[in-house]
């Protein structure tokens, strides 16, 4: 298995973001194993002491559990709780972000649900908001 990993996070950081991907996506489920330290290690060729650093943070977050001589396990109600945090995370540093370029390009919520084609998917106007159509700005 071979991943590509950035050079503006540290590996293990990144190695947890992919965890907690899994989570999120419902790849790993509440009381499911996580692969083993040395499985993940010989997988992305990494060193394990950089995965057992990326699942201690899991840990510390009380998103898994580790059971003495079983492994590492998604503790449950992580997904919930991770959903909770990405929200609050996005909505708070993300999406001011995401917001002020959607105004600076002058996008509309109808080009935004057509995947920014510019194909329209409601009033076929230009971009321009309509009467009881929600402005993206207002959110």
């Amino acid at each position: 298995m071979r991943r590509h990993w950035n050079d503006s996070q540290p590996i293990y950081v990144q190695l947890r973001d992919h965890a907690i991907a899994m989570i999120l996506d419902g790849v790993l489920g509440d009381g499911d194993p996580l692969p083993s330290v040395r499985t993940v290690a010989a997988d992305f060729q990494l060193n394990p002491i950089t995965v057992s650093k990326a699942y201690q943070s899991l840990v510390d977050d009380a998103l898994v559990e580790r059971r003495r001589g079983l492994g590492m396990f998604v503790r449950t109600g992580a997904r919930e709780r991770l959903l909770v945090a990405e929200r609050e995370k996005f909505v708070e540093k993300e999406w001011p972000g995401v917001l002020a370029k959607i105004q600076r390009l002058g996008l509309s919520a109808d080009q935004l649900m057509a995947g920014g084609t510019g194909h329209q998917t409601g009033n076929g106007d230009n971009g321009e908001s309509s009467k009881g159509e929600a402005d993206v700005s207002d959110r």
